[in-house]
Formats: structure tokens, sequence, C-alpha cells
């Protein structure tokens, strides 16, 4: 096993909340400044910048996972991430009939930008990314599974858009192995208030929406090389 330091939630410029500077080539550069090892691309409802990051993160050193920050239709974020980029598209079209076709302002939520392996802008989606889908918390985790991904809750310790914020408890009949929080501060809190953390692996993750925001070189995961699958089993094992 093998330590690597990781951001496992960062925000692209297609994310409407996600700032113009962060393309793929600015945060996968950034990540590796940083002495990062690997992060994951992970916009909200779409995974249609993971090429471009994807091909800088390789030209980097750094290993670039493909993923989403998924909306429920409870409006519980999760985290999506998959073990090759055709499974990520292939659920990036499945989402993407299942989002609620709201057009996007670009003069109130930002622009939504697609970029190619040069960097340069190659398109823009029209629909607003950051709305609800029709995926039920309840359902989200099977179907994820079904594109040979792992999912888990994001940001569990938020006050808003998060499994406990939203919901108010953990469903007794999940099964997620793994559990995303924003600061580590609050781990012993939210265990002793929801036991269910005891058995998950945790993670800690920068929800980055800005170059600056993306995590310095503080947390680690041990697996056993920097190949996605591997990374993937490491986060979707749980704790006894």
């Amino acid at each position: 096993m093998i330590p690597l330091y990781y951001d496992l939630h960062i925000h692209s410029c297609l994310s409407p909340c996600g700032d113009d500077d962060m393309t793929p080539a600015n945060l996968t550069g950034m990540a590796a400044v940083k002495g990062l090892d690997v992060i994951a691309l992970t916009d909200h409802n779409t995974c249609r910048n993971c090429p471009a990051a994807m091909y800088h993160g390789a030209g980097y050193g750094v290993t670039v996972i493909p993923g989403m920050e998924l909306t429920t239709i409870e409006e519980v974020h999760v985290v999506c991430l998959f073990p090759a980029l055709e499974n990520a598209l292939a659920f990036d079209a499945l989402v993407s009939d299942r989002l609620l076709p709201v057009p996007n302002r670009e003069d109130i939520f930002g622009r939504q930008l697609i970029m190619n392996e040069r960097d340069e802008v190659a398109g823009t989606v029209e629909n607003l990314l950051i709305n609800a889908t029709s995926i039920s918390f309840d359902d989200v985790f099977t179907l994820v599974e079904s594109y040979h991904g792992i999912a888990y809750p994001a940001h569990v310790d938020k006050a808003s858009a998060s499994l406990i914020s939203n919901l108010g408890f953990v469903p007794p009949e999940s099964t997620f192995a793994c559990a995303e929080f924003h600061d580590f501060k609050n781990l012993h809190r939210m265990r002793l208030e929801h036991p269910y953390f005891e058995t998950c692996s945790v993670i800690c993750c920068s929800d980055a929406h800005y170059l600056g925001d993306i995590h310095e070189p503080e947390y680690q995961i041990f697996a056993e090389s920097k190949n996605i699958p591997d990374i993937l089993r490491t986060l979707n094992r749980r704790r006894r």
C-alpha cells in the first residue's frame, strides 16, 4: 500500500458556480504544483470536462478520477466516481436525461463551459446543471454501481445540500462505505450523532470552485497503486 495525497471533490468551469479559471489544465496544474497525487473532477451533474482533465492530469503526473457531484431528487449531493472515462460518460448521458430541464441564466448562475484538450472552450451546456435530478438517494448507489462506479454522500457535515442537512438522518437501509467531510473537526461529533459513520471510510475534500481552494497535500489515502480501480477499492472498503 502506498500513501497518496488527494482531493476528490473539485469543480471545473463547467459547474455554473465554478470560477472560469477552473479549466481542466489549470486545476490539474494546480494539483501538481501543490503536490497532490490524485484528484477527482466532480462537476454538478455532469462529467463532460473529465476527458480534458484526464488528458492534462496524465501530462502533469496527477491521477484524475472521472466523476460528478450528483444532486438527488431530495437535493442531497452525492459524489460519484468511475474507474474509466467511458463509464463516467455513459452515466453522464443517463443523468442528463434525468436532470430537471431548466435553461441556465448565465447572468445569474454563471457560465457552464465545456473545454477541449487545448484548454479552449468547445461548447456550453444549455440547461442549468445545479438542479435536482429525478434520481433518489436510495437508488443512486445501485445505479452508480451498475456503471462500475462507487458513490458516497458529499460533505455530510455541511449545513446545506448534504445527507444530514436535507434528510436529517442516515437511512437505515444505507449501504455506502465512504463518507466525505468538508472539515474533519466535525468528525467526532458526527460519529456520536450518527453512528453509521463509525463504519465508513472517511475522507476530507475541498469542494473547490476556485484554484486557491484546492487542498494542500494534507490528507492521504493508502492504495495499492495510483491506478483508479485500486483507489476506488480503497475508498469503497468499510471499516470493521
